[in-house]
């Protein structure tokens, strides 16, 4: 299986690469740059995902204290407690 589709070939073949992104990401070049990506709605959701919590400032501040060490996980059942 290809790597990379130009755009006549991606068009010739869109169900096909429609069926592949399921798999993994499918570039699209024009004249041997990528210039696209097929991504399966999975992949979408996800990077989207990816993107608000990178666009969050507060979820950022506590990824970093997190990564320092700084963060502390409790059990899920202190929030039963009276």
């Amino acid at each position: 299986m290809k790597n990379t589709y130009s755009i006549s070939e991606a068009q010739a073949r869109f169900p096909r690469l429609v069926k592949l992104s399921e798999k993994r990401m499918v570039p699209v070049d024009r004249h041997n740059k990528t210039v696209a990506f097929i991504v399966s709605k999975s992949q979408m959701e996800e990077i989207t995902e990816t993107l608000e919590i990178l666009a969050n400032p507060k979820a950022m501040k506590k990824i970093e204290e997190y990564e320092k060490g700084k963060t502390q996980f409790l059990p899920l059942s202190v929030l039963d407690e009276d």
